[in-house]
């Protein structure tokens, strides 16, 4: 593992300390397990905005799709 330096806020660093993850795994491990989660979510939140612009934006609707089929349908002699 690589060694960084990262700057708190100390209001924001005291609140982290004081929870029980820290205190009984350290704040590196809190840390790392907080920044692979950021990372997932990002990866799922790129996915997402991908699918997005490949079928959303220009996608037509259900009623451009079927529209000019309302002549085509034959209904049965009753």
């Amino acid at each position: 593992m690589k060694s960084i330096q990262v700057t708190f806020d100390e209001k924001l660093l005291k609140e982290l300390d004081e929870t029980e993850e820290v205190r009984q795994e350290g704040r590196s491990a809190v840390l790392r397990r907080a920044v692979a989660q950021y990372l997932r979510n990002r990866r799922r939140w790129m996915i997402s905005e991908k699918y997005k612009q490949a079928y959303g934006a220009n996608r037509p609707t259900v009623d451009d799709e079927l529209r000019g089929w309302e002549e085509e349908q034959v209904w049965p002699e009753t």
